[in-house]
């Protein structure tokens, strides 16, 4: 059992380190190229096998973790709805999946927030602030799901913001294991790095649809 979770863990470690390098290819290459399609996709997959294998060990005996279990979530949210927002430019989508994954975040993130209170009577400060993250831009694509024409205007947006929060996971993963910041501190820093990156693409953005 032990040699299995070590493999998962070495699966994990290995394509999350695929994941952050194809993921800075992509957000350097110029967008709709092949070069931004194809280390998209390997992000994507890199980080889907990446997120799939820490929640197996996160359930493993003698590594039982909800904590990261609730992250894997997180992070699986954001690199599954980015990539799902391409098909939203097509107005008649099936969105049945999409609204699904919402749901699931958002029953998470009530749980991230109200578990740690329950059990230990205290708030966990990263739970919670991953949990409110993720419950408002599941609540915000709920809303967005109600508005075929809003949607399918939004797609882009959706797309970069979402594949962005999921390179933002990737990122706090790494720094908080290589303890590149003391306490707390790298479980924020990327995320508020990451969040000017997000607005200054949907700056961009808006001035070339209105330019």
């Amino acid at each position: 059992m032990e040699k299995t979770i070590e493999i998962l863990i070495l699966l994990h470690a290995g394509f999350g380190g695929i994941a952050l390098l194809a993921g800075l290819v992509s957000m350097i290459a110029k967008k709709g190229r092949k070069v931004h399609k194809k280390s998209g996709l390997l992000f994507y997959y890199s980080m889907l096998i990446s997120a799939i294998t820490a929640m197996v060990v996160a359930l493993m005996p003698n590594h039982e973790n909800p904590f990261l279990f609730a992250v894997g979530i997180f992070s699986m949210y954001f690199i599954l709805t980015g990539k799902r927002a391409l098909k939203y430019k097509h107005k008649n989508s099936n969105l049945k999946i999409d609204r699904w994954i919402s749901i699931v975040m958002i029953i998470t993130g009530m749980l991230m927030i109200f578990l740690p209170i329950v059990i230990s009577k205290s708030i966990h400060i990263i739970l919670c602030v991953f949990a409110l993250v993720g419950i408002v831009f599941s609540v915000w694509d709920l809303s967005l799901y109600k508005n075929p024409e809003k949607l399918k205007n939004s797609w882009l947006k959706l797309h970069l913001g979402k594949m962005i929060g999921a390179y933002i996971s990737a990122t706090t993963a790494f720094v908080v294991v290589n303890e590149f910041f003391p306490g707390m501190y790298g479980w924020f820093i990327p995320g508020i790095v990451g969040g000017f990156f997000i607005a200054y693409w949907i700056r961009k953005l808006k001035k070339k649809t209105s330019g």
